[in-house]
């Protein structure tokens, strides 16, 4: 745990979904204490409805998010990368070889890969929201009470 870092990106594969969802909450917890950003290995087109409305429910408005890659980024300056799928580790190893910034792999499932009805679709998304949540609240440690 310790001292929370100055800059964190996620990284996923088409930051649409898993990151986006990542940045929202980190954000939401330490607001303007980290510098927060999410991109992918892949441009995705636009964020998912379905992580819109999983993240719309504890309060966090991702709507506004649009997908960007690793090469979008305009600062590099990161103190920890955290990638959500082997693809995005792999490139975020890649582009950390020359500095000093911590790289951490947290498999984080897909939820694009499940079908069924709209419900079946939405626990998914919000199993992987709680996932992040759990792991972002342990990794990054809010020492006040309340909000999420």
């Amino acid at each position: 745990m310790g001292d929370l870092p100055s800059a964190v990106l996620f990284a996923c594969t088409h930051n649409a979904v898993r990151s986006p969802m990542a940045e929202g909450i980190l954000k939401h917890l330490h607001g303007r204490q980290v510098f927060v950003d999410s991109v992918g290995v892949r441009p995705g087109a636009e964020t998912d409805p379905f992580a819109i409305a999983a993240m719309e429910e504890i309060g966090i408005d991702i709507a506004r998010h649009r997908p960007k890659t690793f090469d979008d980024l305009e600062d590099e300056s990161f103190d920890e990368i955290i990638s959500l799928s082997p693809e995005a580790q792999h490139r975020a190893v890649e582009m950390t070889r020359v500095m000093a910034c911590e790289t951490v792999l947290w498999p984080t499932f897909d939820p694009t890969l499940i079908e069924g009805s709209r419900a079946v679709r939405l626990d998914a998304y919000r199993q992987v929201r709680d996932q992040l949540l759990e792991r972002i609240r342990a990794r990054f440690p809010v020492a006040r009470m309340g909000g999420l």
